[in-house]
């Protein structure tokens, strides 16, 4: 298995932002894309995601982890013009939810997967 050295170079390497919460709703990691798209950059790792966001997304993430609880992998989240986000549940090899990210596909890979 890869070192987390690797491991973090490997998601350095994604030009869009990658951040990873655990089940607590802790940023535990973010790459470099997202370190420079969120204004307090790595000021965030450590603190609450559910803090970063208003109450009505502060809704929908509690409501979703609930559903990854439950057995669900992935929702979508925002649907736009921009981008689609998806939230995507991070297990561990027995099953056992860590943690969630999201995950951003650019507007051509939606009209590619619809058409």
């Amino acid at each position: 298995m890869p070192d987390a050295a690797l491991l973090a170079t490997l998601l350095d390497s994604l030009k869009d932002e990658f951040l990873f919460a655990d089940t607590d709703h802790t940023i535990c990691y973010m790459n470099k894309a997202a370190v420079a798209h969120y204004k307090e950059g790595a000021a965030l790792l450590g603190r609450s995601l559910l803090a970063c966001h208003n109450a009505d997304s502060q809704r929908q993430i509690i409501e979703i982890l609930a559903a990854f609880h439950g057995g669900e992998e992935e929702r979508l989240i925002t649907d736009d013009a921009k981008h689609r986000i998806f939230m995507r549940a991070v297990r561990d090899p027995a099953g056992q939810l860590l943690g969630y990210y999201e995950r951003y596909e650019p507007p051509q890979a939606k009209a590619k997967a619809t058409g």
